[in-house]
């Protein structure tokens, strides 16, 4: 009697846990877990359903101890261990997903007062929009974080990720990634949000988020465009599709149709042609993910693109990654993801004809092959050995969740034969593609222009006469070589900074040209005109700062912090100033902190007003100038900083003798500003 009564306990405890969604025994895992409890109906007395298109608020919990050890069920009132305990809204996302008995789920982070609240969560950047992505269809469980992993590899933005096991309500859901929501942010699309009063240049010109997708939902259709295929609808994501304007709608349609006509056309100028109107290498990478993993919604639906304000129209970010790698809606018929086909031409899902013409363009698929064999190349992320070992750490790190899921849910007949599939995927494809892409020798050794970025001023020290610090701003660049170089086309690549080099601007031989973000300000402050005037603002913390042509070649690159080993510019009253235009601008080393009271072009400078004898020398060094000397630095050619020392004087005498023999360089500050001179230690 006793043991039947403990066997109908054991019935009754297994059938409540099961009707609970809490049969598969998640008491512990390896990733943070997530317990969603929505407010309850007052009348039914029962938790509020989650729906689509209206949002219920809820109570969130994310238990994640800092250490990386398991986490416990038991946590989730253990206020160290929770990474978010606080107020949500949430409804059901997604379009065809929508219909599985799993569910994926948009939700933002509250307030009490129900106004966004942005918060870090699993290590994240702070925003308040964010998605639950069930893993619809794809029985692997990594398609979406492995495309997204690699986009942001490639050094694009994708939405970041992070996996975790889901309780709703007290019934467990399984294994989810949660991740960013697309939108205009500074650490995800990191572009300036429109409003219905931007409707002239330059305001008008951005940004934008556009992209080609499904018409489901309440947002129009703002317009489709010519495909070889199927005409692709385009829609408005920002500005938001009940505001945009007649006027802005045009802007961006005509970009879009302005690439179209330049990329029929096989216009590959920089001043009117398509690498005019779009920042080629996102497009080139935008394809490349899509073609890796063979999506055969790539081009069609899914399909992002932004443009900043005065900036290039971009492809991405990439988004929904589930059919892929060879996984299709297989029992809908059909089987779309091969490894022997170019997704943007298999006559379905093209997406615009400006795909198959940008491919069609010699030029564009030169730098469309070199950009995947570079990519293909030992270490890098599209390795097959890297994709490999990547994909096995992934299938490490939800190794235990996937019992879980698949009692759960049982949609994963052979997890291990998934996976071998998967690889066996990549290894032909990668094949295939390199094939058909063939040779890239005629955009393999492109000689780039000696400009270098040579000052930047990214927190000035504001003052009575000059309030603003973001208007006294600047960065000057200076050609090094000794023939004028046509800038046209030229930009800077990286977001947060917008500037575009206007059609036949030139650059002499051995000048420096200022761009400013206020000009009238600089000229009122500096007295030199500024060549151009950029837009948005520097970072006062790090910034990166890619000088790049029209198809990308960099030019350029340099990227500032505010902290240690770089000098002091932050705020101080000071700019950076490379030492020498010799030296390698990437390292910290390079640079020092120059006066920003005065700023001298060093095109204006004549060098003649100092005099260092003898040079080369064995022994002591005299420095003199037409100017009283304020300081005198040293560095060696590596950039590091040998000497320091402040002088009142038109003269100075240092003592080369303990030195190694090669290279030095002295910089100079008076009262007209920083000068550099090379010394040479026999």
């Amino acid at each position: 009697m006793q043991n039947k009564l403990i066997f109908k306990l054991i019935l009754f405890i297994v059938f409540f846990s099961y009707y609970n969604g809490i049969s598969q025994a998640l008491t512990s895992s390896n990733l943070p877990i997530v317990i969603i409890s929505t407010e309850v109906d007052p009348i039914t007395n029962q938790n509020t359903e989650i729906i689509d298109e209206f949002r219920v608020t809820a109570n969130m919990k994310i238990i994640k101890r800092p250490d990386g050890t398991t986490n416990y069920l038991t946590d989730s009132n253990i206020t160290p261990y929770l990474n978010y305990d606080g107020k949500i809204d949430i409804e059901i996302r997604g379009s065809s997903s929508q219909g599985l008995p799993k569910k994926p789920y948009g939700f933002s982070t509250l307030l009490e007062d129900n106004s966004n609240n942005n918060v870090s969560l699993l290590d994240m950047p702070k925003e308040n929009d964010w998605v639950l992505n069930s893993l619809a269809y794809d029985p692997s469980l990594i398609r979406d974080y492995l495309s997204y992993n690699l986009s942001r590899q490639m050094g694009n933005y994708a939405p970041r990720t992070a996996y975790c096991e889901v309780i709703i309500n007290n019934k467990y859901q399984g294994l989810y990634l949660l991740q960013e929501k697309i939108k205009a942010d500074s650490n995800r699309v990191n572009i300036l949000k429109m409003t219905t009063t931007d409707n002239t240049l330059p305001n008008i010109s951005g940004g934008y988020i556009t992209k080609a997708d499904k018409t489901t939902g309440d947002d129009p259709v703002a317009w489709t465009m010519p495909s070889y295929s199927w005409p692709p609808n385009f829609i408005h994501d920002l500005p938001n599709p009940a505001e945009v304007t007649t006027q802005q709608n045009d802007y961006i349609k005509g970009q879009f149709f302005s690439l179209a006509s330049t990329s029929k056309a096989n216009n590959s100028s920089f001043s009117n042609g398509y690498p005019s109107f779009i920042d080629v290498p996102s497009f080139i990478d935008f394809m490349i993910s899509n073609e890796l993993a063979s999506n055969p919604d790539g081009y069609q639906f899914s399909t992002y693109f932004h443009k900043e304000r005065n900036g290039k129209l971009r492809a991405g970010p990439i988004w929904d990654f589930n059919l892929t790698y060879g996984n299709d809606l297989f029992d809908s018929g059909y089987d779309r993801s091969k490894t022997d086909v170019w997704q943007f031409s298999d006559g379905e899902n093209d997406g615009a004809k400006f795909w198959t013409d940008l491919y069609n363009n010699a030029t564009f698929k030169c730098y469309l092959s070199r950009r995947w064999n570079q990519l293909l190349e030992s270490g890098q992320p599209l390795n097959y050995a890297i994709l490999v070992q990547f994909i096995d750490k992934t299938v490490n790190i939800i190794s235990e969740a996937l019992v879980r899921e698949n009692e759960k849910w049982g949609r994963i007949p052979d997890h291990s034969i998934e996976i071998s599939n998967l690889k066996a995927f990549l290894s032909t494809r990668i094949s295939w593609m390199t094939n058909r892409l063939g040779s890239f020798s005629n955009c393999n050794s492109i000689v780039t222009p000696s400009l270098v970025i040579n000052k930047i001023n990214y927190n000035p020290l504001k003052s009575t006469d000059f309030p603003e610090s973001n208007d006294l701003e600047f960065i000057e660049i200076k050609n090094t070589g000794t023939t004028t170089i046509n800038l046209t086309g030229y930009y800077f690549k990286e977001l947060g900074l917008t500037y575009i080099f206007p059609p036949n601007s030139t650059i002499s031989s051995n000048k420096s040209i200022y761009l400013a973000s206020n000009s009238t300000v600089f000229k009122e402050k500096y007295g030199i005109t500024a060549f151009g005037q950029f837009t948005r603002n520097l970072s006062n913390s790090s910034q990166k700062l890619v000088l790049v042509d029209g198809f990308g070649n960099v030019i350029d690159y340099v990227e500032y912090f505010d902290k240690s080993p770089w000098p002091d510019a932050d705020g101080s009253g000071n700019y950076l100033q490379l030492i020498n235009t010799t030296l390698d601008n990437s390292l910290a080393s390079s640079w020092v902190a120059a006066n920003n009271e005065t700023l001298l072009n060093t095109s204006f400078i004549d060098n003649e007003d100092v005099s260092i004898y003898p040079n080369p020398t064995s022994h002591i060094v005299t420095i003199r100038s037409k100017n009283q000397i304020s300081k005198i630095n040293v560095f060696d050619v590596l950039g590091s900083i040998i000497l320091s020392a402040n002088s009142n004087s038109y003269s100075f005498s240092i003592d080369f003798s303990s030195y190694s023999k090669g290279i030095y360089f002295v910089t100079i500050l008076d009262e007209f500003g920083l000068r550099t001179k090379k010394i040479v230690k026999q």
